[in-house]
């Protein structure tokens, strides 16, 4: 996340005054914690079991929730957790459910469990201390922070070796997000985003912080020889900056996901540093602010472990007040302290042996698209392919884009629609290969029955549909709405694909 520069501040009115609740105050009476004479307190309590008094009707109950509780309650799933929670429903499982739902929508990596599996089982795993079962640092243990920063170090090729103050660990990069959010800007405050994009990120901005996405949009038509579909540029970033200004949006901050999500690629060097100009007039280590975690590149995403790094003395302060509610248990900071100081494990077995499974499924799952005839777009690291079903809408519509993901749930798979991600164009899709290569099998064979079955009409001119599908933004799991430009993007050429 890079930070923007701060404009002028909102003027802040005085804070309200806060009433003792019930039980505060003075165990030994006194002024505070309670209030009125003994008479007085004894109606009160009177009132509260339910009794009138005084023959005036009782009061309205007060709501459970506050203002705050009832908004982040009142926030509807977005549509990957609407598809993983029909998943988690009707697994399939080959023996027990093989009518079940197939799920290439999670982005997982299932393919090297039988390797953690082994390295988790040997002897310096099994450590039991009573330090590992107490409070300890709420950034993280020193060792394991420090057995991070040589790993990031090692294996991001730093210009410098890390430090260990500099890290905070919490329980997934959810939190991280979450808490960063929070500590950086003030609610109604904007972050700029190139879309598509994760759309969780969404919710975990919202709730805490009531923060808002500006969406850089990007889009599949390419103009000459030298540009590729979905390409990001200052130019962009600068116009959406300029668009959310006018609407009265302060931005604070720049949000770069890499490799990319869901498109599958990584940000070139030259333009990572372009980003960073852009942000704040000159690479500013002070301002630029780094989040990894363990699900993703070790298939561990059930563990709930992410890493804040930043150098900025004042924000980490304010996240690490925060961590006590995001902090990951003893035991498992030891596990994965072994776990990446074992570098001849993770060097000579499984990074080549994730690698090779890697590659082995998503070649199966791009050949089984190919012969289906869903194009993919050229993709170079991530879990997952960006791929595109447009041909198969039955109009260059959002609504026609998820009625065939319904279809395609009806045959019991769950793939992730272009609009769970924010993107500009209906008719991609994000499929995730991390998985058995029976299940991608199974897949690609209830994919194409169910295609072959979905007659798509001719595609028509529908450009005012879906300019008003984007000029009309619909509420997301935050439950606010996106802000989503309007334009055409209707046209279907100059379309780059592999």
């Amino acid at each position: 996340m890079l930070l923007l520069p701060r404009g002028a501040r909102r003027p802040r009115g005085p804070f309200p005054a806060l009433a003792a609740g019930l039980g505060g105050g003075s165990r030994r009476g006194g002024a505070a914690g309670r209030c009125g004479t003994p008479a007085e307190r004894g109606a009160g309590r009177r009132r509260m079991s339910g009794h009138r008094v005084d023959g005036a009707a009782a009061a309205a109950p007060a709501p459970a929730l506050s203002a705050r509780g009832a908004r982040i309650a009142g926030g509807a799933p977005g549509l990957l957790d609407a598809g993983f929670a029909l998943y988690v429903a009707d697994p399939f499982d080959r023996e027990r459910n093989p009518q079940g739902i197939l799920n290439l929508g999670t982005s997982e990596n299932k393919l090297c469990f039988d390797l953690i599996e082994e390295r988790f089982t040997r002897p310096d795993m099994n450590y039991l201390e009573p330090d590992l079962f107490q409070y300890s640092d709420t950034q993280g243990t020193r060792s394991f922070r420090e057995e991070i920063a040589k790993f990031l170090t090692d294996y991001a090729r730093a210009a410098k070796a890390l430090n260990p103050e500099h890290i905070t660990v919490m329980n997934g990069c959810c939190s991280v997000f979450a808490t960063l959010s929070t500590v950086l800007c003030d609610s109604g405050d904007g972050y700029l985003i190139p879309a598509p994009y994760y759309g969780g990120i969404n919710s975990k901005t919202w709730l805490y912080g009531g923060i808002q996405p500006v969406h850089v949009p990007l889009f599949s038509e390419v103009a000459d020889e030298e540009s590729h579909p979905f390409q990001l540029t200052v130019e962009k970033l600068e116009a959406a900056l300029q668009k959310a200004k006018k609407q009265g949006i302060r931005v604070r901050a720049l949000i770069l996901i890499n490799p990319r999500n869901p498109l599958g690629d990584i940000y070139p060097a030259q333009l990572l540093k372009e980003c960073l100009e852009f942000a704040h007039s000159l690479p500013d280590p002070e301002r630029t602010h780094f989040m990894w975690g363990f699900s993703k590149d070790f298939g561990m995403s059930g563990i709930r472990v992410g890493v804040l790094y930043t150098t900025n003395q004042e924000i980490r302060k304010a996240v690490n007040q925060l961590a006590v509610f995001h902090s990951c248990p003893g035991p498992v900071q030891h596990i994965l302290s072994q776990f990446l100081r074992d570098r001849d494990w993770l060097d000579n077995v499984f990074f080549p042996t994730n690698k090779k499974r890697l590659k082995e499924a998503q070649n199966i799952l791009v050949d089984g698209l190919a012969d289906v005839g869903i194009p993919i777009l050229k993709s170079s690291a991530g879990l997952y392919v960006w791929a595109d079903f447009r041909k198969f809408l039955k109009s260059q519509t959002f609504e026609a884009e998820l009625e065939l993901w319904q279809k395609l749930l009806d045959k019991k798979v769950l793939i992730s629609p272009g609009k769970a991600f924010y993107c500009y164009e209906p008719g991609w899709f994000r499929l995730v290969f991390s998985d058995s290569v029976d299940k991608i099998y199974l897949c690609i064979q209830r994919l194409e029955q169910m295609l072959h079955s979905y007659t798509a009409e001719p595609v028509t001119n529908t450009a005012s549909s879906t300019a008003d599908a984007l000029c009309n933004p619909e509420k997301d799991s935050s439950d606010r709405p996106s802000n989503t430009p309007g334009k055409d993007v209707s046209q279907l050429k100059n379309i780059l694909v592999y």
